[in-house]
C-alpha cells in the first residue's frame, strides 16, 4: 500500500466500517501468506490454501481500491 492510501485509510477508516474491515482483511491475509510461504516446503493442499487466499486478498484490494478512489476524488 502506498502512504496516501493509508493516510486515506486513517482519515476515513473510522467513519467508513466497510473500508476499515477491508483494510484489516488484507493486512491479515498478508500475514498469512507470509506464514505459509516462509515455509521450506509446501504440501498441495497449503498451496491451494495460498492460492486460494491470494484470490480473496486481490478480490478485497479491489474493493479497498474502488473505496480509495472514491475518497481521493471526493478529496479533489
Amino acid at each position: 500500500m502506498e502512504n496516501n492510501d493509508l493516510a486515506i485509510i486513517e482519515k476515513y477508516g473510522s467513519q467508513d466500517s466497510e473500508l476499515r474491515d477491508l483494510y484489516e482483511q488484507h493486512q491479515e491475509y498478508e500475514k498469512l501468506l507470509d506464514k505459509l510461504e516462509s515455509k521450506p516446503y509446501l504440501s498441495p493442499t497449503q498451496m491451494q490454501e495460498i492460492k486460494a487466499i491470494k484470490k480473496k486478498k486481490l478480490a478485497g484490494k479491489t474493493k479497498l481500491q474502488f473505496l480509495l478512489d472514491k475518497y481521493r476524488q471526493a478529496e479533489a
